[in-house]
């Protein structure tokens, strides 16, 4: 199995839409025995890009799941809310549009809310990439 690891969160509208992209980037993979994940938010819009830098821990991993079970069920998300680092939310708007806002609170205090229309298969698709992560963290 490929044991490098690639966005853990990539929300993208499809091509010759907006071009809107949201992307949770493993900057490297973790030592062996780290449980640690160097990362950084990504968004890109038609006239802005930013990065966030953010580092994601197996307990973080484990409320990413149960934030992809609640979107599944169609409910609001807000995900890495502890006010220690950047915060994903998601509110699903209907069957095939959400609204995705990354902020910065606890440094820069920018924040990026934009429409996305993901792919129907997008929860499962992160759900896959959510068992890769823990594969590489695990060792």
């Amino acid at each position: 199995m490929d044991d490098e690891l690639d966005d853990l969160i990539h929300l993208a509208d499809p091509p010759g839409t907006s071009g809107h992209v949201v992307a949770l980037r493993v900057l490297k993979q973790p030592e062996p025995g780290n449980e640690f994940l160097d990362c950084e938010f990504v968004v890109s819009t038609e006239t802005v890009t930013g990065s966030f830098p953010v580092g994601i821990t197996s307990l973080d991993l484990d409320a990413w799941e149960e934030a992809l079970d609640s979107l599944a069920g169609n409910r609001f998300v807000s995900w890495l809310n502890s006010g220690r680092t950047v915060q994903l939310k998601i509110k699903p708007l209907s069957p095939r549009a959400i609204a995705v806002s990354i902020s910065d609170d606890p440094s820069s205090q920018v924040m990026v809310s934009l429409p996305m229309s993901p792919p129907a298969d997008w929860i499962d698709d992160h759900r896959a990439r959510l068992v890769k992560a823990r594969q590489v963290i695990s060792g």
